[in-house]
Formats: C-alpha cells, sequence, structure tokens
C-alpha cells in the first residue's frame, strides 16, 4: 500500500483518475483540502476543514465481478469505525453514512475504462470529524461531525489508520464473495426496511414513493409499489 499526502488538491478522485496509469494498486490519496470535492451525482462536498477526512482509494483488482459493492463494503468499514466512538451510525442506501439522520460520511466510486473494459476504480470517502455549527448549518442538507456527535475533537491521524486497516483487512473477501459477504453486517446499520421511502433518479427531481421491503444479495434495494408489487431498484437517491 502507498499513502500520498496532499495539502490541498481539486480532489483525490480526480487525481486518481487521471493519473491511475501510474499509480500502484491499494494507492490512498489524502487531502487536507478539496477545492472541488464532490459527492455522488456531482454534489459539492465541503472540503475545506483539513481536520476532517478526503481521501480516495486507487483500486485494481484481477476480478472486477463485485467491484460495485465496493462502495456498500466501504459504507460498512466506516459504520464500524464510527461505532467505535461510541456513535450509532446508520446507512441510507446505497452508502450514506448517518449519525442521528444527518450525513456524516460520503463515499463516491468512479470507474476507469481502458481498452472498453473496466480497469478498476477510484474509490473515495469524505467524513466529517471536526467541524463547527456554523459550517454545517451552511451545508444544503442536515450533516453532522463526529466531534459535533461526541463533544471532543477527533484525533485525525487515529481515524485514518483505523479506517484504512479495517478496509484492507476483508477487502479480498469482500472482493470475491460481492455483497453476500458482507451483507449481515450491513443490514445491522440499516432501520428505513418496513416503511415508506423516496426514490430520486439523477438528473430528475420527481420522487417516486414505495415500501422499502428488502435488499437483495446484490446490494439492490427491494421495494413494493403503489399496487403492492415488488420492484428492485439498482440506484437512486433514498429519502425517507
Amino acid at each position: 500500500m502507498k499513502l500520498l499526502k496532499f495539502d490541498c488538491i481539486d480532489s483525490t478522485n480526480t487525481y486518481g483518475k487521471a493519473n491511475f496509469d501510474t499509480l500502484d494498486d491499494k494507492t490512498v490519496i489524502i487531502a487536507n483540502e478539496q477545492t472541488k470535492g464532490r459527492g455522488r451525482f456531482n454534489r459539492v462536498w465541503v472540503s475545506k476543514n483539513c481536520e476532517n477526512i478526503y481521501l480516495s482509494l486507487v483500486l485494481k483488482p484481477q476480478n472486477t465481478k463485485y467491484i460495485t459493492n465496493l462502495t456498500q463494503y466501504m459504507s460498512v468499514v466506516s459504520a464500524d469505525v464510527l461505532k467505535t466512538y461510541n456513535v450509532q451510525p446508520q446507512i441510507k442506501w446505497p452508502n450514506d453514512v448517518l449519525v442521528n439522520n444527518k450525513k456524516i460520511c460520503g463515499i463516491l466510486s468512479e470507474g476507469v475504462i481502458k481498452n472498453n473494459q473496466l480497469s478498476g476504480i477510484v474509490l473515495g470517502i469524505g467524513i466529517n470529524l471536526n467541524m463547527d455549527d456554523k459550517t454545517l448549518n451552511s451545508i444544503d442538507r442536515p450533516a453532522t461531525s463526529l466531534n459535533i456527535e461526541t463533544g471532543k475533537q477527533i484525533n485525525k491521524e487515529e481515524f485514518l489508520k483505523k479506517l484504512i486497516d479495517s478496509f484492507f483487512e476483508n477487502y479480498n473477501n469482500a472482493m470475491q464473495n460481492g455483497f453476500e459477504y458482507f451483507k449481515n453486517d450491513y443490514l445491522k446499520y440499516v432501520d428505513f426496511l418496513g416503511k415508506t421511502v423516496f426514490i430520486q433518479q439523477r438528473d430528475n427531481d420527481k420522487k417516486e414513493q414505495y415500501i422499502a421491503k428488502n435488499i437483495d444479495n446484490q446490494g439492490n434495494l427491494v421495494v413494493l409499489d403503489s399496487t403492492n408489487k415488488e420492484k428492485i431498484i439498482y440506484s437512486g437517491d433514498l429519502i425517507y
């Protein structure tokens, strides 16, 4: 594993994609600040506080069959680490991590295509460790940070080590077996099943209402529509 640290960068994911060919597998890219941090659906991720985590992993597995499940694997790893700080994380499908129904962690996976084949991914994660109320309140969605939830300053280097070590501890098993390998751990952090939820698709303001029924063995959301017919949701923004 190789570690690259930057004081300021546009985006760790952007750097990882731009330099994918020359970076080693399992390279970890960390920045103190991002000028163009982003999340899913190109949403802005506030990235000015050097006490937060802005990190990307360059991953080039030989078997890419289950590579799309790595965002959900990372959400479980993140929730596990957060739990060691005596908070109660929740996972909002597919991979957002919340505490007290406020977002604390966002994950973004971007595939890299070479010669019409998937060569690997750049897996980005942002975690709010140390933020003030004013900055959190300026974010356009409910957000929180670990210092707010615990009432104390968080040691960034200690958290980073826990996160990286935990990710790679079972990475190979996740890549060999997919979502089914960590499904039970994922479900421990889910509290929306059986509830009315809304799904919003990318670039579409329309929200469709369902009952969340289950998560299947591929990590997809199984819902019931208004006629009680089962439907599988492969991607989208979950609101509940």
